[in-house]
């Protein structure tokens, strides 16, 4: 319950979440039918980049600040190939700042509703108590989502299958809890069971990368099908005391996700990677189970 994401917010981590979630909602508008967009840890949605809690970390300079030039918003482009893919994620950070300067970043539920259309739905879920009051407070008034203040596990059970029967779950835990990776792992084979037609995407930080291929190869054994592993490292990832990277989960991801993310990630390393680093980042994108994606 300490942990906080408005001081982590526009990270390195942020951007790539953040990036692809953008991916996954375009390709889930391509179909008329309307689809529900579940986010089990919503935390408060949108953040003050100028606030404290952003300033005594500065983390966001090293991940959104390296986008825009000098904290204005103009755009520093990545390849127009990136660009392209990366245009509606771009959008919603144009929607969250009035004016010149880059001054809010908007977290996973402000991303989904700027994103999505009026037909879909968004639940938004988050156990913090004062965080779900903020959230409440800032979607609370927007009749298609719903807010909710459980276990992130507890609200999957309840939540799944929604009932469009298209959508994404979205899983973001603090990572904080011993047991926090044993309930990923079981959060995960739970929700696909209940929602097998939906997009599961979990987040997780690197550390250390022998731990994240631990993880990858446990999340292989659930054997739940099509199933990618995404990450991307501004450093070498073998300092436990300090994030490195970030990775993705993705069960049923989108065909055409796996393509896009082949162009998105190297501009990506190339604009974020840590140049005073001995090994500058790099990416990876490893089908864990089923056909690859095309």
């Amino acid at each position: 319950m300490n942990y906080r994401h408005a001081f982590h917010a526009g990270n390195f981590g942020d951007v790539l979440k953040h990036v692809v979630l953008a991916r996954v909602i375009e390709h889930l508008k391509a179909k008329p039918a309307p689809f529900r967009v579940i986010d089990l840890h919503a935390a408060i949605g949108f953040y003050d980049l100028a606030g404290d809690e952003a300033g005594r970390t500065g983390e966001w300079l090293d991940g959104v600040g390296r986008l825009y030039a000098d904290g204005t918003m103009a755009p520093v482009p990545l390849t127009a190939a990136a660009e392209a893919l990366i245009a509606p994620w771009r959008q919603a950070i144009a929607s969250a700042n009035d004016g010149a300067r880059l001054l809010h970043y908007p977290g996973s539920p402000e991303i989904a509703r700027r994103l999505t259309r009026n037909q879909d739905k968004l639940v938004l879920n988050e156990l913090h108590p004062e965080d779900h009051r903020t959230l409440s407070k800032r979607f609370g008034g927007d009749r298609r989502i719903r807010i909710t203040g459980q276990d992130a596990w507890v609200a999957a059970k309840a939540l799944l299958p929604p009932p469009e029967r298209r959508g994404l779950v979205l899983i973001d835990p603090a990572y904080e809890a011993a047991d926090e990776q044993a309930k990923l792992l079981a959060g995960l084979a739970e929700a696909h069971r209940r929602f097998a037609t939906g997009v599961l995407m979990a987040w997780y930080p690197i550390k250390a990368q022998a731990d994240a291929t631990a993880l990858a190869r446990r999340v292989a054994a659930l054997a739940i099908p099509k199933t990618l592993r995404v990450e991307l490292t501004v450093r070498r990832a073998d300092r436990k005391e300090r994030m490195n990277g970030a990775g993705l989960i993705l069960a049923n991801p989108p065909w055409k996700l796996e393509g896009e993310l082949r162009r998105i990630l190297p501009a990506l390393v190339e604009r974020l990677a840590d140049k005073d680093a001995r090994f500058p980042g790099g990416w990876r994108i490893e089908a864990l189970t089923g056909e690859r994606p095309a």
